[in-house]
C-alpha cells in the first residue's frame, strides 16, 4: 500500500513543525478572542485546505474560506489578485491563511501583499523546500514564506505526487492536501487550547447529525453574530 506509506513518512515530518504549529495557534486564538475572523484561502486544488477549517463540526466558528470562483484559472496573471483584493472584505483584528505548495504565483503573492499592506498576521502552508528553489512569477520577486509571520511546511515533494508506478512516466498520489489538513487542524486544537487557557470560550461548532447539535450551533452564531454575523455567513 504504497500511498499508506508515503503518509506514515511523512507525518513525523509534520510533527517536527510543533513550533511553527503554536505559533500559527498562538495567532488564531488571539485573532478570535479580539473579536476578529481567521480567513483562509487557497487557489486551485488548495482550496481544500482552505475549506477544511472553516464551519466544520469541531472547528471554531469565525472562520471563513474566501472563495475564487475561478478555481485559480488566473493565477499565473499579475494583477488578478490585486483585482480580486479591492473586494476582500479584510479588517485589523483579523487574520489570513494563505495555501499554497508553490507559493510562487502572482494571485497568491497579491493577496499577501495586501494582508501584509493591512498589518494583518499572514500564516503560510507551502512547501518549503520546493518553493526555496523556485522562482517567482511576480514582479516583486517575492514567494509566499517570504511574506508570512508563521510558515507551516507541507513537506511535499516538487510536483506534489509521491508514489511512482512502473510503466507511468508521471507520478501519483498527491500529499499536500493530507499535510494541510493535518497541520491545520493542529493549529485549531493549540488556539482553542490557548483559548480555554485565557478564560476564554472557543466557539466551536456541533456536528449538525448530533442530536442538540443544530440548537447549539444557532445559539453560537447568535452570539457572534454582531461581531462576525454576515461576514462568516454569507461566505464574501
Amino acid at each position: 500500500m504504497e500511498y499508506f506509506d508515503v503518509i506514515k513518512n511523512l507525518i513525523p515530518l509534520l510533527e517536527a513543525e510543533q513550533e511553527n504549529i503554536e505559533k500559527a495557534g498562538h495567532i488564531i486564538a488571539e485573532t478570535i478572542m479580539k473579536g476578529g475572523i481567521v480567513q483562509t484561502f487557497g487557489s486551485g486544488h488548495s482550496y481544500a485546505g482552505a475549506i477544511e477549517i472553516a464551519g466544520r463540526a469541531g472547528g471554531l466558528l469565525p472562520v471563513k474560506a474566501v472563495y475564487e470562483e475561478t478555481f485559480g484559472r488566473y493565477e499565473r496573471i499579475e494583477g488578478v489578485g490585486s483585482e480580486f483584493a479591492k473586494y476582500w472584505d479584510l479588517r485589523e483584528n483579523d487574520c489570513v491563511v494563505i495555501i499554497s505548495n508553490s507559493g510562487r504565483n502572482p494571485f497568491i503573492i497579491e493577496l499577501a501583499l495586501f494582508v501584509k499592506s493591512k498589518n494583518v498576521p499572514l500564516i503560510a502552508v507551502t512547501a518549503l523546500e520546493v518553493s526555496k528553489k523556485t522562482t517567482s512569477r511576480h514582479s516583486s520577486g517575492k514567494r509566499l514564506f517570504e511574506l508570512a509571520d508563521v510558515v507551516l511546511d507541507n513537506h511535499s515533494v516538487e510536483g506534489d505526487a509521491a508514489v511512482e508506478i512502473d510503466g507511468l512516466r508521471a507520478k501519483v498520489g498527491g500529499t499536500s492536501s493530507v499535510a494541510t489538513d493535518i497541520l491545520l487542524n493542529q493549529t485549531v486544537i493549540f488556539a482553542i487550547k490557548e483559548m480555554i487557557s485565557k478564560g476564554f470560550e472557543p466557539p466551536v461548532l456541533l456536528s449538525a447529525n448530533i442530536d442538540g447539535g443544530p440548537e447549539y450551533n444557532e445559539k453560537l452564531m447568535e452570539k457572534y453574530k454582531e461581531s462576525v454575523g454576515y461576514r462568516i455567513i454569507l461566505k464574501k
